[in-house]
């Protein structure tokens, strides 16, 4: 029969196993560590590449929607205020639009491009769909300054419709190159995006 020490020993071996194996089982060993860092490490190269592709992706496609909105603004505020709007590109990156009224003039708006982004044709690439030309970043036949009418359509100083692009882009990356077109005889202003093969 045992004695009450013999089964309180038996108890306290047996307590101490216990301890040992849930403090074993709670651990990682080092080939475990070794493993998910490997892991981690094979996940952040591929995804580093396409982070950065992503984010010229992103500062390009802004630029485009600012370059855009200005250019629909201007001319819906032609529309909506029976009055001619005058759009000046300034510089590389800087778009002014401005109310005429007789011989007062009211700054509407003023957009400037952020991150690089600025009016410029990138070297390669072929002309938009629209086919409006694209020998200069801001190109509509000549004129520096285009205006939109109180019927939406665009024209020049003396109301005459003319069409153009407006190229954009970052130097020397060529997957950030867009453009916007206005269609001069309606005012149609559409975006576009390259895509590394074709205008989209």
């Amino acid at each position: 029969m045992p004695t009450a020490a013999n089964v309180a020993g038996q108890r306290a071996r047996w307590r101490r196993r216990q301890a040992l194996q849930s403090n074993s089982a709670s651990g990682f060993t080092l080939l475990e560590v070794l493993l998910v860092v490997a892991v981690m490490g094979i996940m952040l190269a591929i995804a580093v590449p396409s982070i950065r592709t992503a984010l010229i992706d992103a500062r390009a496609n802004g630029a485009l929607r600012a370059v855009h909105g200005h250019l629909r603004a201007a001319r819906d505020s032609a529309i909506s205020l029976r009055r001619v709007v005058e759009v000046e590109f300034v510089g590389t990156s800087q778009i002014r639009s401005t109310r005429i009224e007789g011989t007062t003039r009211t700054l509407l708006q003023t957009t400037i491009l952020e991150n690089g982004m600025q009016f410029q044709v990138t070297a390669g690439l072929p002309d938009t769909p629209d086919a409006f030309g694209n020998a200069a970043a801001v190109n509509f036949g000549g004129p520096t300054l285009i205006y939109f009418q109180p019927d939406g359509t665009l024209g020049d100083i003396t109301g005459l419709p003319i069409s153009g692009t407006v190229n954009l882009g970052t130097p020397a990356r060529t997957l950030s190159a867009r453009a916007v077109t206005v269609l001069g005889p309606t005012g149609r202003v559409q975006p576009y995006r390259w895509d590394g093969s074709a205008w989209r």
